[in-house]
Protein backbone atom coordinates (compact mmCIF):
# COMPACT_ATOMS: atom_id res chain seq x y z
CA UNK A 1 0.00 0.00 0.00
CA UNK A 2 2.57 2.10 0.89
CA UNK A 3 4.71 1.93 -2.45
CA UNK A 4 1.07 2.54 -4.15
CA UNK A 5 0.57 5.50 -2.19
CA UNK A 6 3.99 6.99 -2.76
CA UNK A 7 3.32 6.46 -6.66
CA UNK A 8 0.35 8.61 -6.49
CA UNK A 9 2.08 11.15 -4.70
CA UNK A 10 4.50 11.53 -7.17
CA UNK A 11 1.86 11.51 -9.80
CA UNK A 12 0.26 14.44 -7.87
CA UNK A 13 3.31 16.42 -7.33
CA UNK A 14 3.95 15.87 -11.32
CA UNK A 15 0.32 17.38 -12.14
CA UNK A 16 0.64 19.95 -9.85
CA UNK A 17 4.61 20.79 -11.46
CA UNK A 18 2.54 21.06 -14.69
CA UNK A 19 0.12 23.34 -13.46
CA UNK A 20 2.46 25.84 -12.72
CA UNK A 21 3.21 25.95 -16.73
CA UNK A 22 -0.73 26.93 -17.45
CA UNK A 23 -1.91 30.59 -17.77
CA UNK A 24 -3.17 31.36 -14.56
CA UNK A 25 -1.43 28.28 -13.16
CA UNK A 26 -5.42 26.52 -12.19
CA UNK A 27 -5.93 24.22 -9.08
CA UNK A 28 -5.81 20.46 -9.46
CA UNK A 29 -8.95 19.17 -7.86
CA UNK A 30 -8.70 15.05 -6.86
CA UNK A 31 -12.01 13.34 -5.97
CA UNK A 32 -11.31 10.22 -3.56
CA UNK A 33 -14.29 8.03 -3.05
CA UNK A 34 -14.82 4.04 -1.93
CA UNK A 35 -17.17 2.64 -0.19
CA UNK A 36 -18.11 3.29 3.39
CA UNK A 37 -15.20 1.61 5.38
CA UNK A 38 -12.74 1.55 2.73
CA UNK A 39 -10.51 4.32 4.52
CA UNK A 40 -10.98 6.56 2.14
CA UNK A 41 -10.11 9.82 4.58
CA UNK A 42 -6.79 8.32 5.40
CA UNK A 43 -5.44 8.32 2.00
CA UNK A 44 -6.84 11.92 1.48
CA UNK A 45 -4.93 13.12 4.19
CA UNK A 46 -1.60 11.26 3.65
CA UNK A 47 -1.77 12.51 0.25
CA UNK A 48 -1.84 16.11 0.89
CA UNK A 49 0.95 15.43 3.43
CA UNK A 50 2.71 13.67 0.75
CA UNK A 51 2.47 16.29 -1.31
CA UNK A 52 3.66 19.41 0.40
CA UNK A 53 2.78 18.40 4.36
CA UNK A 54 -0.80 20.37 3.61
CA UNK A 55 1.10 23.52 2.72
CA UNK A 56 -0.72 24.62 -0.43
CA UNK A 57 -3.52 21.73 0.18
CA UNK A 58 -6.58 20.94 1.42
CA UNK A 59 -9.44 18.38 1.57
CA UNK A 60 -13.05 19.29 1.05
CA UNK A 61 -15.35 16.26 2.61
CA UNK A 62 -18.68 15.42 0.70
CA UNK A 63 -20.33 14.77 4.12
CA UNK A 64 -20.56 18.57 4.89
CA UNK A 65 -23.22 18.02 2.26
CA UNK A 66 -25.26 15.78 4.28
CA UNK A 67 -29.22 17.10 4.62
CA UNK A 68 -29.84 18.13 8.34
CA UNK A 69 -31.56 16.62 10.89
CA UNK A 70 -33.98 18.89 10.95
CA UNK A 71 -34.41 18.64 7.13
CA UNK A 72 -34.25 14.67 7.03
CA UNK A 73 -37.38 15.51 10.21
CA UNK A 74 -39.58 17.00 7.73
CA UNK A 75 -39.57 14.07 5.33
CA UNK A 76 -42.46 11.82 4.55
CA UNK A 77 -41.32 9.46 6.18
CA UNK A 78 -38.76 10.36 8.80
CA UNK A 79 -38.05 7.06 10.46
CA UNK A 80 -36.62 5.55 7.27
CA UNK A 81 -34.67 9.12 6.26
CA UNK A 82 -32.45 9.02 9.72
CA UNK A 83 -32.22 5.06 9.25
CA UNK A 84 -30.87 5.34 5.50
CA UNK A 85 -28.74 8.55 5.99
CA UNK A 86 -25.86 8.21 4.07
CA UNK A 87 -27.90 7.10 1.25
CA UNK A 88 -27.74 9.47 -2.16
CA UNK A 89 -31.28 11.01 -1.42
CA UNK A 90 -30.05 12.19 2.08
CA UNK A 91 -27.52 14.36 0.69
CA UNK A 92 -27.74 18.02 -0.84
CA UNK A 93 -25.76 16.79 -4.06
CA UNK A 94 -27.01 19.90 -6.01
CA UNK A 95 -24.89 22.16 -3.57
CA UNK A 96 -21.90 20.55 -3.34
CA UNK A 97 -22.01 20.26 -7.24
CA UNK A 98 -22.24 24.45 -7.53
CA UNK A 99 -19.27 24.14 -4.70
CA UNK A 100 -17.21 22.04 -7.15
CA UNK A 101 -17.83 24.40 -10.12
CA UNK A 102 -17.10 27.22 -8.02
CA UNK A 103 -13.52 25.86 -7.01
CA UNK A 104 -13.14 24.34 -10.35
CA UNK A 105 -13.73 28.44 -11.82
CA UNK A 106 -12.57 30.36 -8.86
CA UNK A 107 -10.29 33.02 -10.21
CA UNK A 108 -7.93 31.91 -6.87
CA UNK A 109 -8.56 35.39 -5.49
CA UNK A 110 -11.33 34.63 -2.83
CA UNK A 111 -11.42 31.86 0.20
CA UNK A 112 -14.47 29.85 -0.32
CA UNK A 113 -16.28 28.22 2.59
CA UNK A 114 -17.72 24.66 2.46
CA UNK A 115 -19.68 22.98 5.38
CA UNK A 116 -17.84 20.33 7.27
CA UNK A 117 -19.55 17.64 9.18
CA UNK A 118 -19.64 17.03 12.84
CA UNK A 119 -20.12 13.61 14.16
CA UNK A 120 -20.34 15.04 17.73
CA UNK A 121 -23.72 17.28 17.16
CA UNK A 122 -24.55 15.01 14.00
CA UNK A 123 -24.79 17.77 11.27
CA UNK A 124 -23.04 19.60 9.04
CA UNK A 125 -21.19 22.97 10.56
CA UNK A 126 -21.29 25.58 7.81
CA UNK A 127 -18.24 27.61 6.39
CA UNK A 128 -15.67 25.29 8.48
CA UNK A 129 -13.63 24.24 5.78
CA UNK A 130 -11.69 26.70 3.63
CA UNK A 131 -10.32 26.76 0.15
CA UNK A 132 -8.06 29.46 0.48
CA UNK A 133 -6.33 31.26 -2.90
CA UNK A 134 -2.98 29.55 -1.88
CA UNK A 135 -4.58 26.17 -2.14
CA UNK A 136 -3.24 24.65 -5.60
CA UNK A 137 -4.49 21.00 -4.73
CA UNK A 138 -7.93 20.50 -3.19
CA UNK A 139 -9.10 16.96 -2.63
CA UNK A 140 -12.80 16.29 -2.16
CA UNK A 141 -13.44 13.07 -0.31
CA UNK A 142 -16.51 11.53 -0.13
CA UNK A 143 -19.07 8.22 -0.85
CA UNK A 144 -20.07 9.73 -3.91
CA UNK A 145 -17.99 12.28 -5.81
CA UNK A 146 -17.09 10.23 -8.40
CA UNK A 147 -20.78 9.11 -9.29
CA UNK A 148 -22.04 9.14 -12.88
CA UNK A 149 -25.56 9.93 -12.33
CA UNK A 150 -27.19 13.27 -11.74
CA UNK A 151 -25.61 16.68 -9.97
CA UNK A 152 -22.59 14.08 -9.01
CA UNK A 153 -21.86 13.56 -12.31
CA UNK A 154 -21.91 17.07 -12.96
CA UNK A 155 -19.35 17.86 -10.01
CA UNK A 156 -17.43 14.61 -10.73
CA UNK A 157 -16.79 15.91 -14.42
CA UNK A 158 -15.09 18.95 -13.28
CA UNK A 159 -12.52 16.75 -11.61
CA UNK A 160 -8.52 16.37 -12.43
CA UNK A 161 -8.32 13.38 -10.87
CA UNK A 162 -11.12 10.67 -10.04
CA UNK A 163 -10.00 7.89 -7.44
CA UNK A 164 -11.30 4.92 -5.73
CA UNK A 165 -9.70 3.45 -2.66
CA UNK A 166 -10.55 -0.54 -3.21
CA UNK A 167 -11.07 -2.70 -0.38
CA UNK A 168 -12.76 -6.11 0.68
CA UNK A 169 -16.56 -5.60 1.72
CA UNK A 170 -16.35 -7.80 4.52
CA UNK A 171 -12.85 -5.88 5.36
CA UNK A 172 -15.34 -2.66 5.08
CA UNK A 173 -18.06 -4.45 7.73
CA UNK A 174 -15.82 -4.83 10.30
CA UNK A 175 -14.22 -1.51 10.17
CA UNK A 176 -17.73 -0.11 10.20
CA UNK A 177 -19.53 -2.14 12.80
CA UNK A 178 -16.33 -1.05 15.03
CA UNK A 179 -16.47 2.78 14.46
CA UNK A 180 -20.43 3.20 14.28
CA UNK A 181 -19.88 1.33 17.86
CA UNK A 182 -17.25 3.67 18.90
CA UNK A 183 -18.92 7.14 17.22
CA UNK A 184 -22.15 6.24 19.23
CA UNK A 185 -24.33 5.83 15.86
CA UNK A 186 -24.95 2.72 16.86
CA UNK A 187 -25.99 1.83 20.41
CA UNK A 188 -24.64 -1.42 20.00
CA UNK A 189 -23.02 -4.31 18.51
CA UNK A 190 -26.31 -5.52 16.85
CA UNK A 191 -27.71 -2.99 15.83
CA UNK A 192 -24.18 -1.70 14.14
CA UNK A 193 -23.85 -4.88 12.26
CA UNK A 194 -27.75 -3.93 11.31
CA UNK A 195 -26.95 -0.49 9.65
CA UNK A 196 -23.76 -1.97 8.19
CA UNK A 197 -25.54 -4.58 6.21
CA UNK A 198 -28.99 -2.32 5.47
CA UNK A 199 -27.46 0.94 4.73
CA UNK A 200 -23.77 1.47 4.09
CA UNK A 201 -22.46 -1.89 2.27
CA UNK A 202 -25.91 -1.36 0.03
CA UNK A 203 -24.82 2.56 -0.41
CA UNK A 204 -21.13 1.00 -1.54
CA UNK A 205 -22.65 -1.53 -4.03
CA UNK A 206 -24.44 1.74 -5.69
CA UNK A 207 -21.14 3.56 -5.69
CA UNK A 208 -19.50 0.92 -7.31
CA UNK A 209 -22.15 0.24 -9.73
CA UNK A 210 -22.24 4.35 -10.76
CA UNK A 211 -18.45 5.33 -10.93
CA UNK A 212 -17.71 7.85 -13.60
CA UNK A 213 -14.58 6.09 -15.07
CA UNK A 214 -11.78 6.61 -15.90
CA UNK A 215 -11.18 5.89 -12.49
CA UNK A 216 -7.78 5.23 -10.82
CA UNK A 217 -7.85 3.13 -8.07
CA UNK A 218 -5.57 2.86 -4.77
CA UNK A 219 -5.53 0.10 -1.94
CA UNK A 220 -6.98 0.69 1.40
CA UNK A 221 -4.55 2.13 4.01
CA UNK A 222 -4.67 -0.10 7.34
CA UNK A 223 -4.08 3.05 9.64
CA UNK A 224 -4.52 2.65 13.32
CA UNK A 225 -6.21 6.63 13.31
CA UNK A 226 -8.60 5.55 10.47
CA UNK A 227 -11.56 5.20 12.79
CA UNK A 228 -14.38 7.49 12.49
CA UNK A 229 -13.25 8.13 9.12
CA UNK A 230 -14.98 7.24 5.66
Amino acid sequence: MEEALASMVDHVAARLAAKEHEVGGGRLLVGICGIPGSGKSSVARKLIEGVDGGRSSVVVGMDGWHLTREALSQMDDPKEAFAKRGAPWTFDAEAYAAFVDRVRNSDNRETLEAPSFSHAVKDPVPGDTKVEPHHRLVVFEGLYCNVDEGAWRSAAEKLDERWLVSVDESEAKRRLVERHVLTGVAKDHEEAIWRANNNDLPNGRYLLEHLLEPVRRIPSINDDAWAGEG
